[in-house]
């Protein structure tokens, strides 16, 4: 059953190879811009590396660049193609091509659209990572003097300042951990003394964050130590007033802005899939539509020209069926492989 015939014309047929090749061009150039995003975003996240526990995130960005090196020959061949389209006995060396041609494009413009919907759905992997990440960079914020960690401070105070961001959910974080190293602790300040010894795990806590989180947009001048002691200072409540340090967590703001990176992508990503797909339709209905002039005295005639020869089912597992077979091959061949080297010697 074809699906989807039309009636080329010879000037038709000139016309869809004329814009074909304009479209494939295009097509080319938005290749080259989704591989552009794709290293874009995969230079942001390795920016932020130290704060993130793993890299499944990477999957989008990678999947990017993929499908745009993907575009560039998919859309070099189809340009060649067009230029041959005109002529039907240089367009009859590309008859064997076009088969596994087709089905190789097809799935990468499935996975540039994959890569579109991950851009969109990824957020729950990206908090997670960041919530393990950022945890342990606040652990670590003090160990200025632990090879591989000496420069996680300058990492969490610049992360904080530029996002102006405190701590994983909130700036209670600091709080929970000892910050302050014991290299500028006086161990014989009795203060001191009294707070290692309140402590079950004997760190030193305050309830104070690094200067990082002190908002310089406040007017007041920075409370950053003593921040629930509302004795300490004049005229200070800290559960009524708006404090003076940044109040969202590093995770929400990282999250908001990396979401909302990939999700710009996305949407710019995706009209390069519709021009992708256009190419690939248009493609199609050339080569069915010049198949029918191959080994014709009149080569002007009027053809027609279709989308799938067959129904979309019995397409699919027309490409299927020799992935599957040479697979299935390949586990009768190691099964068999297998039971001869069981088999015992006499």
């Amino acid at each position: 059953m074809v699906v989807m015939k039309m009636k080329f014309p010879f000037e038709k047929r000139v016309k869809l190879a004329q814009g074909l090749w304009l479209l494939s061009w295009l097509a080319t150039m938005a290749g080259a811009l989704t591989f552009t995003l794709g290293c874009f975003l995969k230079t942001e996240l390795n920016r932020r590396a130290e704060v993130m526990d793993n890299t499944d995130i990477h999957i989008v960005p990678n999947t990017l660049m993929i499908v745009g090196m993907a575009s560039l020959g998919i859309n070099y061949f189809a340009g060649k193609i067009c230029q041959d389209a005109l002529d039907a006995g240089r367009f009859l060396r590309w008859k064997s091509f076009l088969k596994p041609y087709f089905g190789v494009s097809c799935f990468f413009s499935a996975l540039m659209l994959l890569s579109v919907i991950m851009s969109y759905i990824m957020k729950g992997n990206l908090e997670s990572s960041l919530k393990i990440g950022l945890k342990n960079g606040i652990r670590f914020y003090k160990d200025t003097d632990t090879p591989g960690r000496c420069f996680q401070k300058q990492t969490i105070d610049r992360l904080q300042m530029q996002f102006h961001c405190c701590g994983n959910t909130d700036f209670r974080d600091w709080f929970e951990v000892q910050w302050i190293s014991n290299r500028y602790l006086d161990f014989s300040s009795k203060d001191v003394k009294d707070r290692i010894k309140s402590n079950v795990d004997g760190r030193y806590l305050v309830d104070g964050v690094p200067f990082s989180c002190c908002n310089p947009s406040s007017p007041r001048p920075c409370i950053q130590y003593e921040i629930t002691n509302n004795s300490a200072h004049y005229n200070y409540e800290h559960q009524t007033e708006e404090l003076n340090i940044f109040i969202r967590g590093c995770r929400e703001a990282l999250v908001n802005y990396y979401m909302g990176l990939m999700k710009t992508i996305g949407a710019g990503v995706f009209p390069v899939f519709l021009i992708q797909g256009s190419v690939l339709v248009s493609l199609r209905y050339l080569q069915t539509a010049m198949e029918a002039v191959t080994g014709e005295e009149n080569t002007e005639m009027e053809t027609e020209g279709y989308l799938l020869e067959k129904s979309l089912k019995e397409t699919i597992m027309e490409y299927l069926d020799p992935v599957l077979t040479f697979f299935l091959l390949n586990q009768v061949s190691d099964d068999s492989t297998g039971a001869e080297g069981s088999t015992p010697t006499p």
